[in-house]
């Protein structure tokens, strides 16, 4: 069976709400895009992988920005994507003619969402298609800064979205924000531990002692009195108790029913998640932030249950390992000062805070696997001795769709 690496980039708006990614595809095992100027490569890298893997399973209710050749676009295989959950990204390399600027029109009458990709400067050809695509993704890396603000002001003129790519840091994703920009993609956004200085709340605060509570076995009375303190919380957990992902068979609605029903390790997992969520309205989407953790936790507790199926103690240990591993950005505290507000077990310490032990090396297998380093994935994977790059795969997989069941859950 041929194995699959996919990659996915968030594509974040202007309140910093996940609503796209942009999938990377591999051919094999090396860092190199699957999709290349050879029809064949092209074609194969994509249907294989919407065949194999399943968009709902990676995507979500998010939609999928997919770049696109010339070759690609003018093939039929084009249709086989969903209208409804892709964005065809038009490469810069495609030479815009008249075949391309009809195929276009078509696409777009069939309900196919499109997007400029790398755009620094507008051309003629590139005015043939504006009004036709829904998307301009403007390379920040490859664009002076004195040319960024004209480009802006004549693109605001035509109905499209302005995607910032390669947002690098948080100073530029102020400046664009200030310029106007609609959607941002880049490693300040795509690597969740570079967010920064976001102040724990009332909330955040709570959850922890909360979280704490439930870890040292307290009292039921003691967990709900903590509860009650915090209303919104209160509503949020019960919401997601109550939600299809909890997998509970009755709707429960008192505090107390919530803590003996569920369980003290659900319970706990419940808490950690959200700690990701506090402090956000009901009407915002889970951030990245949350969708990156969730999915850790998951993904390790999975290679947990590979690498010794019958301890469910290290299963969960595993879980918390991955949930846990952004509190620091998400709180804006030191690990160190996190971790002594919280009972946690030696080895989940150990890895949360010097990635040593065995937790410590799943961890570091799943930050490389983030920064698509293939090569050192490979070599973790060999020396570990107990799972294959397509079982990981799979297993990331079934990840995504896990916490994809938790965004859903919360609306």
């Amino acid at each position: 069976m041929q194995e699959i690496f996919l990659g996915r980039q968030p594509i974040l708006d202007r309140n910093q709400n996940l609503i796209a990614y942009e999938l990377l595809f591999r051919s094999g095992f090396t860092a190199d895009a699957g999709v290349t100027d050879d029809i064949s490569a092209s074609a194969s890298v994509i249907v294989n992988a919407y065949a194999e893997l399943g968009l709902a399973n990676v995507l979500g209710k998010q939609r999928g920005f997919i770049n696109v050749n010339a070759e690609l676009l003018m093939s039929d295989m084009i249709r086989l994507l969903p209208r409804n959950q892709v964005v065809l990204e038009l490469l810069e390399t495609i030479t815009i003619t008249d075949e391309v600027v009809q195929r276009c029109g078509e696409l777009r009458s069939l309900g196919y969402q499109l997007a400029l990709d790398d755009v620094i400067e507008i051309t003629g050809p590139i005015k043939r298609l504006l009004s036709l695509v829904n998307v301009v993704k403007i390379d920040l890396l490859q664009t002076s800064a004195q040319a960024l603000p004209q480009l802006i002001s004549f693109l605001k003129s035509r109905s499209v979205l302005l995607l910032a790519e390669k947002v690098e840091s948080l100073e530029q994703a102020q400046h664009c924000m200030a310029l106007g920009f609609d959607l941002f993609q880049g490693y300040h956004f795509a690597r969740p531990q570079i967010i920064s200085g976001k102040r724990a709340d009332t909330s955040h605060l709570g959850l922890l002692r909360l979280l704490g509570l439930v870890m040292s076995d307290a009292e039921t009375a003691d967990i709900e009195q903590e509860l009650k303190h915090y209303p919104t919380l209160t509503f949020n957990l019960v919401r997601m108790v109550n939600s299809a992902a909890s997998g509970l068979p009755h709707k429960i609605g008192s505090l107390k029913q919530v803590i003996v029903v569920l369980g003290r390790k659900q319970l706990q997992r419940w808490v950690q998640l959200l700690l990701y969520t506090a402090g956000r309205t009901d009407s915002q989407m889970m951030n990245a932030l949350m969708q990156t953790a969730a999915t850790r936790g998951k993904l390790m507790e999975l290679i947990a249950i590979v690498e010794r199926p019958h301890d469910k103690q290290y299963h969960e240990r595993a879980f918390m390992t991955g949930i846990l591993s952004l509190l620091d950005t998400l709180l804006g505290m030191p690990l160190p000062e996190i971790v002594t507000q919280i009972s946690l077990a030696d080895e989940v310490k150990l890895a949360l805070l010097s990635r040593q032990g065995n937790l410590g090396r799943l961890l570091l297998l799943l930050e490389k696997k983030e920064r698509n380093d293939i090569e050192a994935v490979s070599a973790t994977l060999a020396e570990m001795g107990f799972m294959g790059m397509g079982e990981l795969i799979t297993a990331e997989l079934d990840a995504i769709r896990w916490s994809n069941g938790l965004n859903e859950a919360r609306h």
